[in-house]
């Protein structure tokens, strides 16, 4: 057991990051002594305030942009880069100083994460950084903001956890744990965004959630986010006559959140200008794209305002004469999002796909379809068996059930569903949802799922990952779960080459699905060959539907919607006492570590030596 004081969540997202934590010294059972920290940070030039929230972005100056001091923070002195608010406003003006979205270029396996490639689309002559960088610069600020506020409590002595949307591969997960550790992050644990908002919900209700949910009930969660929607389902159940929440299902990732809403009303207010006569560059819609998020959280958190006003600067010498001045208007928010982004579909609707063409600027690989509520059904349309196996459900009789949706549904039923994320704050979206939600449950003759009230939507994730860290003390109610994908490798059959047909795969399960945090999966029986003194690599996939597949179940083929293709993994298996391109034969091993990242490792036959296998991390953007 942790002797640390503190248990700290760590909420790193695409748009804000927030740190809170819970005293376990004044702690007892579910009731907890649990604060959010106020984030020293820069707020303009030499400015200095606390805020709940620490904007995530990253401001990198020209170096005779500002006056000395300016970027002076309290335990550092100045600085040649600044993160949280000053950032995001200044970058609001100067967009292409500005780095935003790293979390999104963390998980893109298209690029090289490890390269100084942000902002992605700034001119020579601005100094970029890599998306890992940038991540280890925000989680930086956030560990010296403790110790600049808690000097009898170094942050490297606490117990840490930090989120990452449930959607995460296993090498975007390794790249965060990586990015943790570079910051000075020692005892840390990953958590997936939707079980901390639930955690946070439990924690927030002191002990009365058991009164709102009932053995049988199955919990959406819908996350949206600055850059992703998270969409996970977790079961109510019992074992040995207490009370269980059990992590079901988790989406696939779905880069669309809030940095699309942004751009999508920028786009709104470009046309109206237009109309006016004014017709905006590209360096000024990526500054309106910035104004807009402003205005867009204002207009949410606001109900009582109605227009706020927007000025894009102009990059010539007439900076005021040239600025562009235009506003944004609830009811062009409310058109914008609730029809573009939450239109009212059916059950069967399912995202649209289009053909790609053959050359596309290098950014991220957003969601083609817009649509949520499209996503949200093609997800519980895929998760429509995911409670067959599950023991402890119980349907509306009472009874035992192994899946209690109604005989003949299109889809799983949800019975409660639980908000997270800022654009929740407009009641008119929650309602479209659970009204969408609803009308496909009536369609099939079931009942109303309810909304599970009381959600902190800016600061769960936060408070949800610090009372996990309490959890995991032996204390409150821990979701249960594991992995939420089984993984397999690919496994080219050998055959004689034959013009025009590729060799057939069979896809391997090295980690099942459900595989615990800090357990090992069991060697399978088959061996591999692996070339030593040079790197291999191997095709990699995940599946969230095959539940059953243990460890060496050997898939000779699978339907499109079982398997889906992630990053590749490698491995370099040094050549010492053998010769460069010996084929060594070799078996796999997966195990889920204590932080929640993946590893696999290929062990020689009688020998103890173990190689670690991967994730491909580089991108293939240049493959």
């Amino acid at each position: 057991m942790s002797d640390a004081r503190y248990s700290i969540g760590i909420d790193l997202g695409t748009t804000h990051c927030a740190l809170s934590y819970v005293d376990t010294s004044a702690s007892d059972g579910e009731k907890t002594a649990q604060s959010v920290l106020p984030i020293v940070q820069l707020t303009g030039p030499g400015a200095i305030d606390n805020l709940d929230l620490l904007p995530s972005f990253l401001y990198l100056p020209h170096p005779d942009e500002l006056a000395s001091g300016d970027l002076y923070l309290p335990w550092t002195g100045q600085r040649e880069f600044a993160v949280g608010e000053f950032a995001r406003n200044r970058g609001a003006a100067t967009p292409i100083r500005l780095v935003s979205s790293a979390k999104s270029w963390l998980c893109h396996p298209g690029v090289d994460r490890r390269a100084a490639i942000l902002p992605n689309d700034a001119p020579p002559e601005v100094a970029r950084v890599s998306p890992l960088e940038s991540s280890v610069r925000y989680l930086t600020h956030l560990r010296e903001a403790w110790d600049h506020a808690h000097p009898d409590a170094p942050f490297a002595q606490q117990d840490i956890t930090v989120t990452i949307p449930a959607s995460f591969d296993p090498a975007a997960r390794e790249l965060t744990a990586e990015a943790a550790e570079a910051a000075g992050y020692g005892r840390m644990t990953l958590l997936e965004e939707p079980q901390a908002a639930l955690y946070s919900w439990i924690q927030k209700s002191a002990g009365q959630w058991r009164k709102q949910v009932k053995v049988g009930d199955i919990i959406l969660v819908v996350d949206v986010g600055g850059g992703t929607t998270d969409l996970s389902l977790i079961a109510v159940i019992e074992r040995e006559g207490n009370l269980e929440l059990h992590r079901v299902a988790v989406g696939e990732h779905i880069l669309l959140g809030g940095d699309n809403m942004d751009l999508a009303l920028a786009h709104v207010v470009a046309r109206k200008l237009a109309a006016q006569g004014t017709q905006a560059d590209a360096w000024q819609l990526r500054a309106l794209t910035y104004a807009c998020r402003s205005a867009k959280e204002t207009l949410l958190s606001d109900p009582a305002t109605d227009t706020v006003p927007l000025v894009v600067p102009s990059r010539g010498s007439k900076l005021i004469g040239g600025s562009i001045r235009t506003e944004l208007t609830r009811a062009e928010l409310t058109q914008t999002i609730l029809e573009g982004f939450f239109p009212q579909v059916d059950s069967a609707a399912r995202p649209v796909s289009r053909a790609r063409v053959g050359l596309t600027q290098l950014g991220l690989p957003y969601a083609q379809d817009a649509g949520i509520t499209r996503h949200l059904a093609a997800f519980l349309g895929r998760q429509v068996g995911a409670l067959a196996e599950l023991e402890g459900l119980r349907n509306s009789a009472g009874g035992e059930a192994g899946n209690p949706a109604v005989a003949g549904a299109s889809f799983l039923h949800p019975t409660a569903v639980l908000f997270n994320g800022g654009v929740f704050k407009s009641p008119l979206l929650v309602e479209r949802i659970i009204g969408t939600l609803n009308d496909w449950l009536a369609a099939e003759g079931a009942a109303p799922a309810r909304l599970l009230e009381g959600a902190d939507l800016d600061l769960a994730v936060a408070r949800g990952a610090a009372y996990y860290g309490y959890v995991r003390r032996g204390q409150g109610v821990r979701i249960r779960g594991g992995t939420a994908r089984a993984y397999y490798i690919a496994i080219e059959s050998a055959m004689p080459a034959v013009p025009g047909l590729e060799p057939p795969v069979q896809a391997l399960c090295v980690a099942p699905f459900g595989m615990e945090e800090g357990t090992e999966a069991e060697l399978p029986a088959q061996e591999f060959g692996l070339v030593v003194g040079e790197p291999v690599h191997f095709r990699f996939f995940g599946s969230s539907v095959r539940r059953q597949d243990q460890v060496g179940t050997l898939l000779d083929y699978w339907g499109p919607e079982e398997l889906q293709e992630l990053d590749e993994i490698q491995a370099t298996l040094p050549a010492a006492g053998r010769t460069a391109g010996e084929v060594v034969p070799v078996k796999l091993h997966a195990r889920v570590t204590e932080a929640g990242t993946l590893e696999l490792e290929a062990i020689p036959r009688d020998s103890d030596e173990r190689w670690k296998v991967e994730f491909d991390v580089r991108g293939n953007a240049n493959a």
